[in-house]
């Protein structure tokens, strides 16, 4: 696999389940999506893995994934 390229099936696969990990799996009870701070514990939990320029769209892509919702706007992060 080559850094932000899926090149096989089996590339897929194993980005499928680290997306899986990171916004339902044991990766997500670390982060607690949908709880105050999720971004930034995306952010700080990714960032060990994942390269600078690409860990926050990798975190607004998990963090919609696992709560429905853009950072910013899911329901709990509404204030008005």
């Amino acid at each position: 696999m080559t850094a932000g390229r899926e090149l096989t099936p089996r590339d897929v696969a194993s980005t499928e389940r680290l997306m899986r990990y990171w916004s339902e799996g044991e990766g997500a009870a670390k982060i607690a999506w949908g709880q105050p701070g999720d971004f930034d514990r995306c952010i700080i939990e990714l960032g060990k893995y994942v390269n600078p320029g690409q860990v926050k769209g990798l975190c607004a892509n998990l963090h919609h994934r696992a709560t429905g919702a853009w950072p910013g706007h899911a329901p709990a992060e509404q204030h008005g």
